[in-house]
């Protein structure tokens, strides 16, 4: 089942994906262009793995982290599929990350890895956009090189665990104005999301609604104002936001 959130004639509304067409609790059906996305979810935490692909860590000439490297997004960096993403002024290097995002099913704390799946409600597709500029030994965590306004892009709709599977060899792919940029799978994770669940729920209690997005593979390159990124994931489909100038703030609509 595919789940997703959008906005249509002034209200918010959650339903399905059928056949392409979006269908409110209601019944209602709204055809995808007519309807602005929303995050498919509105989670509590957002929850980063950085540097959790071994080829992505040697491009940045930097080391495998010795355990999972976690940090926090913010709420308000979420927008949804379509919507733009605001570069900042004075932006030397801005990149995008393709990364396979886990959906929290049910609250849960210190899980075992053998059983870390049972507790994922499913999958989505984000785009941790970075400004590279502000990644460094004075900006850890990394809040303000991946904490701006619009820089969570998710979506466009959760696949549930029992229609994805299991997501250990998921393909992922970005393109940048049809030129594909990144080419991963998730069996190249330093770290698996079994692991990185067991890690984090060791930490904090993790609540239904919670992502965990868990990593990029390489090929990152500066995006520009008017670039279109188009995120791919196998079993979800894809997200695709335009990089925009500016700094005007969100609407509220975006929220719960």
């Amino acid at each position: 089942m595919k789940l997703a959130r959008w906005a249509a004639n002034g209200q918010l509304h959650q339903g399905t994906v059928e056949n392409g067409v979006l269908k409110s609790k209601d019944g209602t059906e709204y055809q995808p262009d007519s309807v602005v996305w929303l995050p498919p979810n509105w989670p509590g935490k957002v929850i980063g793995i950085a540097l959790n692909f071994a080829d992505h860590a040697k491009e940045l000439n930097l080391a495998k982290p010795e355990l999972p490297a976690i940090f926090l997004k913010p709420q308000t960096s979420l927008v949804g599929h379509k919507a733009n993403v605001l570069m900042p002024p004075k932006s030397d290097y801005m990149h995008y990350e393709v990364e396979l995002v886990a959906i929290i099913g049910r609250t849960c704390r210190h899980v075992k890895a053998k059983d870390a799946l049972d507790y994922v409600q499913g999958y989505t597709i984000g785009n941790d956009v970075t400004i590279r500029d502000h990644i460094g030994p004075y900006f850890r965590p990394p809040l303000i090189g991946k904490g701006w306004d619009t820089f969570g892009p998710v979506g466009p709709w959760i696949v549930t665990a029992d229609e994805f599977g299991l997501p250990h060899e998921v393909e992922l792919k970005t393109y940048v104005n049809n030129d594909l940029r990144q080419h991963g799978t998730t069996k190249d994770l330093i770290y698996s999301l079994e692991e990185m669940i067991e890690y984090c729920s060791m930490i904090m209690t993790l609540e239904e609604g919670d992502q965990i997005w868990t990593g990029t593979p390489a090929g990152l390159s500066h995006v520009y104002p008017g670039d279109v990124m188009r995120l791919e994931i196998q079993g979800i489909g894809a997200l695709e936001n335009t990089v925009v100038q500016g700094t005007q703030p969100l609407s509220p609509i975006l929220k719960k």
